[in-house]
């Protein structure tokens, strides 16, 4: 009975010790930016000097393959960040980032789109409850309060104070994000590649919250009840496309409403390359009267559809998943579904 009783006491007093063990694996976070496994280089001696014995005559040399001798003052080890720097987000349409040690930038197409940057940018800071400092609203430039970024690869959480500031270069809209401080707890950080993580981290917080911004704007454009012309057309090849007489930009922001009042789930879709996928289910024989066209003949599945930007018009092709367009029959049963849906407003 004893012997049971002990055998008791060790399995909770392991069991204990596991879960206290388990508990400060969790807490600690170091483990995410630290390398693993074997770290016996790290006790690799140093060169030696060559001792030619005497009287023995060596080879020419020519400093070809000489080994120089570097001393290291960097982090080694588990001390050694081994996780990527991050990257700058050009999330906006037409934006491209420049990244230093001193500032990330976005820039911009200098279009009416972006003329309220600097009203969207603080209103922005003031959703996310970002406390800012200082703010000069004529040079549009401001200065945050001390922000937290709380990360799953911190212990401790770094905070950066920021300089923020919007201007006209050339033709372009420059929105530049600029370390005023960042420290670690009560460490004062100076490492450049630490500065400008923060700095990104930061950029990449306003780039997230304007481009939700410019998507909404998008959507509720989108629900534009103006009528499009759609016209049957053909690309280089003689191939049978469809051309709506509308720029690119207003045609992709009203597609995915477009596409979905037929029964086209848009699944997938880049602006960039202008390709968008669905999957097409139809509708029903009422709902079909109810748009006032005849239902297409086209197979339901899975289909790309590719937008072309034609200037002031733009261009459709739908392409089934074994790559084939459609018929030219197919195509101008479409243009009637499209300019049908296209001349009824979007808004309920």
């Amino acid at each position: 009975m004893a012997t049971l009783l002990q055998k008791s006491k060790v399995m909770k007093v392991a069991g204990l010790s596991l879960v206290v063990f388990l508990a400060a694996c969790s807490s600690d976070q170091r483990y995410k930016r630290q390398v693993s496994g074997d770290e016996s280089y790290l006790e690799t001696p140093p060169l030696k000097t060559l001792n030619i014995p005497e009287g023995m005559i060596l080879p020419l040399q020519n400093g070809e393959y000489t080994i120089s001798s570097v001393t290291s003052t960097g982090a080694i080890g588990k001390e050694l960040d081994i996780r990527p720097p991050l990257q700058a987000l050009a999330l906006l349409t037409g934006s491209r980032v420049e990244n230093s040690a001193q500032s990330s930038k976005l820039l911009l197409e200098k279009t009416p789109e972006y003329s309220n940057l600097w009203s969207q940018v603080t209103n922005l800071l003031t959703k996310n409850n970002y406390q800012v400092s200082q703010k000069d609203d004529a040079a549009k430039t401001l200065t945050t309060d001390w922000i937290t970024w709380s990360r799953a690869d911190e212990n401790i959480p770094y905070q950066g104070r920021y300089r923020i500031s919007v201007a006209q270069q050339d033709y372009q809209t420059v929105l530049s994000v600029s370390s005023d401080g960042l420290k670690h707890g009560e460490k004062e950080i100076k490492d450049p590649a630490e500065i400008q993580r923060y700095n990104v981290l930061m950029l990449n917080e306003l780039a997230s919250g304007l481009s939700q911004q410019q998507d909404a704007e998008s959507q509720n454009s989108a629900k534009d009840s103006g009528a499009l012309i759609v016209q049957s057309g053909s690309d280089n090849t003689g191939l049978p496309q469809i051309i709506v007489r509308a720029p690119y930009n207003v045609v992709w922001n009203r597609l995915p409403y477009a596409l979905e009042s037929f029964g086209m789930q848009v699944t997938d879709r880049t602006r960039s390359t202008g390709a968008i996928a669905v999957t097409y289910k139809g509708l029903s024989s009422s709902n079909w009267k109810a748009l006032g066209v005849e239902e297409p003949s086209i197979s339901e599945g899975n289909y790309k559809l590719q937008v072309g930007d034609l200037d002031n018009r733009s261009s459709l092709q739908f392409i089934s998943e074994k790559g084939k367009p459609l018929t030219q029959s197919e195509n101008d049963q479409m243009v009637a579904v499209l300019e049908a849906v296209f001349s009824k407003s979007t808004d309920k």
